[in-house]
């Protein structure tokens, strides 16, 4: 069965990884829709932040927030909100953009999107880890190149700000990187649409599907 005749119409940074994770997977929560349970409560803290940043750099009261949150959270706020970006112009935060690569649409929500002088900058807040690779994370490629093509302008940076370990990695979008990019991004939606998934099994991935694969 290919994967062309489910009409995918738009694909995610998730999306993407999935497919890279484990071709079975992709099949199962993002053809057939099928959601399994998973223990949501390692997503509980960056859920807490993300949401506090938010209200916070939309000018909103955040003291109730900010006193509800405990010690390991006070600490990883206060790092974040002193941040240099905090100070930048906000355009918008938990921000959904779009882009169009050869005949695909790629898609996904930043966590902020802030402006200095001329350049934007994208934050992706990470209380986990950065990605490995993040040069070339599919999150890092999709946003870039959105937020290049929707506001016109060349000056775009995504930084990822490793909360965990106080630490943040800026990435600069280039000519030669865009172009990189948008092949990139092309042929890892051209395997999903033409790859046939019967018999894809990935043995090494033992993820919440695993009871109901085949």
């Amino acid at each position: 069965m290919s994967l062309s005749k489910h009409n995918i119409k738009l694909f995610s940074p998730n999306m993407l990884k999935t497919f890279e994770l484990c071709a079975k997977k992709f099949y199962f929560k993002y053809i057939k829709n099928i959601n399994m349970p998973v223990d949501d409560d390692i997503f509980e803290l960056g859920k807490n932040i993300h949401a506090l940043a938010s209200y916070y750099l939309k000018k909103e009261n955040t003291e109730k927030m900010e006193m509800a949150l405990n010690s390991k959270e006070a600490a990883i706020w206060e790092y974040l909100k002193n941040s240099q970006y905090f100070s930048y112009s906000v355009i918008s935060t938990e921000y959904s953009l779009t882009v169009k690569v050869a005949d695909y649409f790629f898609g996904g929500r930043l966590d902020a999107l802030l402006k200095n002088g001329d350049r934007y900058y994208i934050l992706d807040y990470k209380t986990g880890s950065v990605p490995q690779g993040a040069k070339y994370d599919y999150q890092t490629m999709i946003y870039m190149l959105a937020v290049k093509e929707f506001f016109k302008n060349d000056n775009v940076t995504f930084v990822y700000l490793d909360l965990k370990n106080r630490d943040e990695l800026t990435i600069e979008l280039t000519p030669e990187l865009e172009i990189e990019y948008r092949l990139r991004l092309e042929k890892a939606a051209d395997r999903i649409n033409k790859l046939d998934i019967n018999n894809k099994k990935n043995n090494e991935c033992k993820c919440e599907y695993s009871i109901i694969c085949y």
